[in-house]
């Protein structure tokens, strides 16, 4: 049994119990791969760690005992003793190597008493590395958070779709049937009928909506940017690069969603990289030689007819069948003639709002106007006619004579309605506009009666078979439905 001695003479460094703690230390400081030494308060050495000494190319054993100066060029573990004051992250230059290194006070009853010193990295270039890193993770967290903003901001769900029209209820249907899996969804429409709106319903509809809705306008970005935009690039990739590169889309979408809108625009040489990048979910960052891999789901939109362009050349037919997997027809307004009040008024309740304009209704004559009126731009034109009407009216009533005048005072809508007497231009106006309508009007009756007489054959070919009709017209069966209410077949 061992009996440790009462005199104060005797210190803790002659116990076997320290000599055992010290060897314990000593093995942790050899055990970093960075360089540690530590000096007493005369800048003396008394700890030098291995993997500094073999940096150094000096013998460990010779070194204790040493003035912390011959040891380390430019060391200033010295003054550090004198002033008390830490030195963090400063620049050091040792045998020609700029290094990063860390001097810290070891303090006791407020006197120092020893430095620790620690070499953060063998090179200043290891830290340059770690620099664009963090630039990189903090450029794709700025990413991430404009992301989120916009999400916050146009968050969009099946709720804020509105629409009780037949065709509106399917077309909701079938995108509900989407969020269910990961196919690709290619969503068709004329400019103005809300094809955004559906992609963002499915994502959030989705198991991935805590990741990511991507979305990309491709007629927006300039061609020769377009596909650094998608797949990012590394450093030094071309003139103007940043400098620790900078990730892309489908890289920025993983877990999540990437929504390719205008995908009818995709220039002709990038298509066999979208169709690549869909078929593998692998890429590579331009100028770079790393394969990403990313786990997205792909849903794209176009007004653009793609059967047309791929008869052109201008799509590629391997890309169209990728794509078009989950096809989603979204209707013009016109055909949606019993939505069209319903939008209005929802859309009324909500500018009016947001201009404290609150309680501000349509008059019947001016929903009937709202009702005729044929909306080429669909539902972004009515948003635009409302906005144009509140920032000019006068009282809580929108009137027909409040609409812009191309709505309330058509020709044909003023001989109908009998409200309003066209004056000689109005009259040459409507003349030339009934001539055009008349031309077109021609063309439009032989396509009608040739695409109904295709419609009535299909059905009977399949007995009545809507999804083999459809399937035989080459159409969504949504799309059959619409066609079959418009020339007025029994469903």
């Amino acid at each position: 049994m061992m009996i440790i001695p009462q005199d104060t003479s005797i210190t803790q460094r002659e116990t076997p119990f320290f000599k055992e703690d010290v060897a314990l230390y000593h093995d942790m400081f050899d055990s970093f791969k960075n360089g540690i030494i530590i000096t007493d308060a005369e800048g003396i050495v008394f700890y030098i760690n291995s993997s500094y000494c073999k940096f150094l190319d000096l013998d460990r054993d010779k070194q204790m005992g040493k003035h912390c100066q011959e040891v380390v060029e430019n060391s200033r573990m010295h003054i550090v003793a004198k002033t008390g004051k830490a030195e963090v992250n400063h620049i050091q230059d040792i045998k020609g190597v700029k290094t990063v290194v860390q001097r810290i006070p070891v303090k006791r009853d407020g006197k120092v008493i020893a430095v620790f010193g620690l070499v953060m990295f063998s090179d200043v270039r290891e830290v340059g590395k770690l620099a664009r890193k963090i630039d990189s993770l903090e450029y794709k967290v700025k990413l991430y958070e404009e992301e989120l903003l916009n999400l916050r901001a146009t968050r969009y769900t099946f709720e804020s779709i509105l629409g009780e029209s037949e065709g509106m209820r399917s077309l909701k249907m079938e995108a509900l049937r989407a969020t269910a899996n990961t196919y690709p969804v290619l969503i068709t429409g004329e400019s103005g009928t809300g094809k955004e709106l559906f992609a963002q319903a499915i994502h959030q509809g989705s198991d991935r909506k805590i990741y990511p809705f991507v979305r990309i306008n491709c007629a927006a970005i300039p061609k020769d940017l377009l596909e650094s935009e998608l797949f990012g690039y590394d450093k030094g990739a071309f003139t103007g690069a940043r400098p620790g590169g900078k990730p892309g889309k489908f890289e920025l979408a993983h877990r999540g969603t990437i929504f390719l809108d205008e995908i009818g625009d995709m220039p002709l040489e990038m298509q066999p990289k979208i169709l690549r990048v869909l078929e593998e979910k692998e890429f590579e960052r331009i100028g770079g030689s790393k394969l990403i891999t990313s786990d997205f789901r792909l849903i794209a939109a176009t007004n653009r007819h793609l059967e047309d362009m791929m008869e052109e050349g201008t799509f590629r037919t391997d890309l169209f069948y990728r794509l078009n997997v989950i096809p989603l027809s979204v209707p013009p307004l016109r055909e949606r003639g019993s939505d069209i009040l319903l939008l209005a008024e929802a859309l009324l309740k909500k500018l009016s709002e947001e201009a404290d304009m609150q309680g501000i209704r349509i008059s019947q004559h001016a929903r009937n106007a709202l009702a005729s009126y044929h909306w080429p731009g669909n539902v972004r034109e009515l948003v635009n006619v409302l906005e144009r009407t509140l920032s000019r009216l006068d009282g809580d009533t929108i009137q027909r004579s409040d609409l812009p005048f191309y709505i309330h005072n058509r020709p044909h809508k003023a001989l109908r309605d009998g409200d309003a007497q066209l004056n000689t231009n109005g009259t040459k106006q409507r003349e030339m506009d009934k001539n055009r309508d008349r031309n077109v009007q021609g063309l439009r009756s032989i396509q009608m009666e040739s695409e109904k007489e295709a419609v009535i054959q299909a059905l009977d070919l399949c007995g009545n078979n809507k999804s083999k009709a459809a399937k035989m017209l080459g159409i969504h069966r949504t799309m059959l439905y619409r066609k079959m209410k418009k020339y007025h077949l029994e469903l």
